[in-house]
């Protein structure tokens, strides 16, 4: 079974926090015990000292007697849960909080020593062999003028102080274990929020590898994580978009090279089988002509993109006049236009308009828009070239008053082999490059090129040029 990210989060988290509970069970259970310990001590520290300086000093400097005196450390011994004894420095017992007083029988603590703290002033064990248990033992010297009479040494048992301290765990253990639920959960609910949109985005990539493109998801973040989403189903659409072009690309590259083959071989073949008699050869071989000049068109203009792309366009720029070149292209056009009664209407600004820019791809970007606007403008309307210039441009207008763009075409005009006339009623001999040849030569000069149209009304395209200044020219 495969591992998710999520089952990773939950699983690393899970052995977190067993590590740490182990490591808190381990350590912090020592470090627990020694501080109630060193705690403890300090407190039985103060009181053994209080009862040095008070009571056990009465013993050696006043005539208090041992009943009143053990009378009161036995109400502090049952206060402070501890056994306190009186021992003077050779170990023999004078008082025990636990045991009667019994002044003919003594009792001695064997090897007594009480430098065995090496500085400090508590330890721990069976204080030489006196108990059956390990003890908290603290030790208080009585002085009397300088000189030390005895000791004041107050018990008690480990066990007591263990079981604050595994009480004082348990309650940590518990805080700890509730913490540790609380923050699993909201793990549980984060990795959610982050696991939730990349398994959309792993099974949406699934689907663009097995080539659905077109699959659709979403993601409803504003993070890091949503951008990555739009931009995965940008990238979906934009090659869908691709191989929707590339289809239409073949289809209409097999269609525009069908058609002239198709006419080729059938007028030959008619010509050779004797369908066509001698006499009107140079008619239909006139035909196959045209039809072959069309291919040939058709194959430049072809090598012309695909030099574009591979190499980039090599410009040669210099400075010209943009409304000679207008006038000059709208002239090779007179035949045409006056087959279709179609006017050419310049509107001009200035007699000069210089522009920096390759003359020969301007010329061809002209060609091409006008070309265009003849071939789909009504019999007997006009086409209007203007020129106008603004902030160092010059803006170059072909607008007709033909047949117009469908508004679901206008961003596809320019793509290669698009035609608005899917049927090729209208445009037969036209191969669908032209104009974005043309926007190529306009983007190479780094400026643009934009239409606007209206269907059944016209359409109008424009183009920028950079104006010469004195120094070009």
């Amino acid at each position: 079974m495969r591992k998710t990210l999520y089952l990773k989060f939950v699983l690393a988290y899970l052995i977190f926090g067993c590590f740490g509970f182990i490591i808190v069970a381990t350590f912090v259970s020592s470090m627990t015990m020694e501080h109630l310990k060193r705690e403890r001590a300090d407190s039985l520290y103060q009181e053994a000292t209080l009862i040095a300086n008070t009571y056990a000093s009465e013993l050696y400097d006043s005539e208090r007697s041992l009943e009143s005196v053990k009378e009161q450390l036995d109400a502090l011994s049952i206060y402070l849960d501890s056994r306190i004894w009186i021992i003077n420095p050779s170990g023999r017992m004078i008082m025990d909080t636990e045991e009667p007083l019994d002044v003919e029988h003594e009792n001695v603590v064997e090897d007594f020593d009480p430098t065995v703290t090496e500085g400090s002033f508590y330890t721990v064990g069976d204080f030489f062999h006196c108990f059956d248990e390990e003890m908290l033992s603290v030790f208080a010297p009585i002085t009397s003028n300088f000189t030390v009479r005895g000791y004041v040494v107050i018990h008690t048992t480990i066990a007591s102080i263990r079981a604050s301290s595994e009480s004082l765990l348990n309650i940590s253990y518990i805080m700890l274990v509730i913490f540790f639920l609380l923050s699993l959960i909201i793990l549980i609910f984060f990795t959610e929020m982050v696991y939730l949109p990349l398994r959309k985005i792993t099974a949406a990539t699934e689907q663009y590898a097995a080539g659905n493109l077109h699959y659709e998801f979403q993601v409803d973040s504003e993070d890091e994580i949503g951008y990555l989403a739009a931009s995965l189903s940008y990238m979906a659409s934009e090659l869908a978009r691709g191989e929707d072009n590339q289809k239409k690309f073949v289809a209409n590259v097999s269609h525009d090279f069908r058609s002239p083959l198709t006419s080729i071989k059938g007028y030959l073949e008619a010509m050779q089988d004797g369908t066509i008699p001698p006499e009107l050869h140079g008619k239909y071989l006139g035909i196959v002509l045209n039809e072959t000049d069309r291919l040939i068109k058709l194959t430049n203009s072809l090598l012309t993109l695909n030099n574009l792309n591979l190499k980039g366009m090599a410009l040669e720029k210099t400075v010209f006049d943009i409304n000679q070149v207008i006038r000059s292209t709208a002239a090779s056009f007179e035949g045409t236009c006056r087959q279709k009664r179609i006017g050419i209407e310049l509107v001009l600004t200035g007699d000069r308009l210089p522009v920096v820019a390759d003359r020969g791809k301007i010329e061809q970007v002209l060609y091409n828009l006008l070309d265009n606007a003849i071939k789909f403008s009504h019999p007997d309307s006009a086409i209007r070239i203007e020129t106008t210039e603004k902030h160092g441009k010059v803006f170059t207008s072909v607008k007709d008053s033909g047949i117009g763009i469908p508004k679901d075409s206008l961003k596809l005009i320019f793509d290669r082999f698009y035609k608005t006339d899917l049927s090729r009623g209208k445009d037969k001999k036209g191969t669908g490059l032209g104009l974005s040849i043309t926007k190529e030569i306009i983007q190479a000069h780094q400026e643009n090129i934009n239409v606007i149209s209206t269907e059944g009304v016209g359409s109008e395209f424009i183009f920028s040029l950079p104006v010469a200044d004195e120094e070009d020219e």
